[in-house]
């Protein structure tokens, strides 16, 4: 590959090659998210074959082969130190692997400077069984969340987690399937194209949450595409890495016909802490509530009375919602927005939702 590489990113392609090689082609700082899947290093300590010694499906000879635990420490140091270099400062990489490698690849990560944070279970719905029948099933397996430093301003999109969850707080235990069905990819033989191909939910989730549109997305062990496939479907950029010709021919194949959704169908909801911040007398001045509104907790108990300042009224006390809210539920603190309510068409409504329509208000006249 020619050295034009460093100046412009290749983006939206497949390169063909060695990872480490190809890595230091790319200029520094040019990435917003890595995700790897490197080789778990299964040859080196027997777990590719079953007891029949039949080999695991999709797997060969040259697959996951190193000669010692110290030549597979070294090749994930060089590709991980690119890692690094290529991330910009809020970057993230995840890292995905089993016991034979995560631990080996978290002592790593940290040495170089990543910044831990989250380790992701990835519990698995089907997992494969243990072939010799003298261990527990792994039915896991562990990602690494890391962002390049301490300080950085890593992208979380916390609310758009939540709401994939039936609006709870996403934990880190995820329970997904393994890759089935027609998303598995296959040769010629009807055999398991790849060994280890990862579904799509899973990729999606880990795109979703932590980019944004147009985000330079990075896999060096790509695969059959299943990291680039989800990241343009998403309207990300995508960088991918492969060295195995089978793979990348069916990675290409499988990404051009991947569909873009459109925007309007991937635009996230920011989360509150998001949002600007809004005065509610904003609110009492635009009209969006009058002063002499009642408002009341969720269980009618307390009253107060907004007045034409922005403040409340209640049992002779005056202030801030957020202010009586303390004071009446004897509280260090309160979030007037979630603990007022008011009454707007015979139900109660937070006030939540009036700083909501307030703020697509004010973004619908910014962008006009």
């Amino acid at each position: 590959m020619s050295g034009a590489i460093k100046s412009e990113l290749p983006l939206d392609q497949i390169l063909s090659g060695e990872c480490v090689q190809l890595m230091r082609q790319l200029p520094s700082s040019s990435i917003h998210c890595i995700f790897a899947d490197p080789p778990y290093n299964l040859q080196l300590q027997g777990e590719l074959r079953r007891p029949d010694d039949t080999v695991v499906d999709g797997v060969t000879e040259e697959w996951d082969k190193f000669q010692s635990f110290a030549v597979y420490d070294q090749f994930c140091k060089e590709w991980l130190k690119e890692c690094y270099r290529l991330l910009n400062k809020d970057g993230t990489l995840w890292v995905i692997g089993s016991y034979h490698n995560i631990f080996r690849i978290g002592t790593i990560l940290q040495d170089l400077g990543f910044w831990i944070l989250n380790d992701i279970i990835w519990r698995k719905s089907n997992p494969m069984p243990n072939f010799k029948g003298r261990r527990f099933t792994n039915a896991h397996e562990t990602l690494i969340w890391a962002a390049k430093g301490q300080n950085s301003k890593y992208c979380f999109n916390y609310q758009a987690m939540k709401t994939l969850n039936d609006d709870l707080q996403m934990r880190s235990d995820w329970f997904l399937p393994l890759c089935t069905g027609n998303e598995r990819l296959r040769n010629e033989y009807g055999l398991k194209l790849h060994p280890t191909q990862k579904p799509e939910s899973l990729l999606y989730r880990i795109v979703l949450s932590s980019t944004n549109i147009n985000d330079v997305v990075l896999d060096p062990f790509s695969g059959t595409g299943t990291t680039l496939a989800v990241a343009k479907r998403l309207q990300r950029r995508f960088i991918g890495i492969e060295r195995h010709p089978d793979y990348m021919k069916a990675a290409k194949k499988r990404i051009s016909l991947e569909q873009v959704l459109p925007e309007k169908d991937i635009k996230l909801t920011p989360a509150k802490r998001e949002l600007p911040r809004v005065p509610f007398g904003n609110l009492v001045e635009q009209g969006f509530i009058v002063p002499g509104t009642i408002l009341m907790d969720r269980q009618k108990r307390i009253f107060a009375t907004v007045t034409s300042d922005g403040t409340i009224v209640c049992g002779g006390q005056r202030g801030s919602i957020h202010k009586i809210g303390a004071l009446v539920t004897h509280a260090p603190s309160c979030n007037g927005w979630t603990f007022w309510y008011f009454e707007c068409l015979g139900k109660l409504a937070s006030l939540d939702t009036l700083r909501s329509q307030y703020n697509e208000t004010i973004n619908k006249i910014k962008n006009e």
